[in-house]
């Protein structure tokens, strides 16, 4: 997709989509692992976590499929609020959740990879 059809694609847009996108694997590792584990099937806001992180990148696959990253960086975001809010809610939580390394270790990834998508959608 491009941006201005004499200039041709956004190479700049498309180096922040695919960056994020990497940084999409942390987000979907945390997700994975507050999905599945036995504490989120007792409570209701670690559940709201995981849907809120799952919410976030399946609004961005279609556009990474497509390679279409005006598209990507667009809806990305629009849905950075709700990737804060989930990164934040997990913070907040996880020392009364459970103060287990595995835990703990999720919440440093969570942070890292989104205050890095932050900077690259604000830059």
């Amino acid at each position: 997709m491009t941006d201005n059809p004499i200039a041709g694609p956004d190479p700049m847009a498309e180096q922040k989509m695919r960056r994020i996108d990497d940084l999409c694997s942390h987000v979907w590792m945390v997700r994975t692992f507050l999905k599945h584990c036995e504490e989120s099937a007792e409570d209701e806001e670690l559940s709201e976590v995981h849907r809120d992180l799952y919410d976030f990148m399946l609004a961005l696959g279609q556009p990474y499929e497509s390679n279409d990253p005006k598209t990507y960086l667009k809806l990305a975001k629009k849905k950075l609020k709700r990737l804060r809010r989930a990164q934040k809610l997990f913070e907040e939580i996880q020392p009364e959740i459970s103060g287990h390394m595995n835990f703990k270790m999720a919440v440093a990834s969570l942070n890292l990879a989104v205050s890095e998508i932050i900077a690259i959608i604000e830059s």
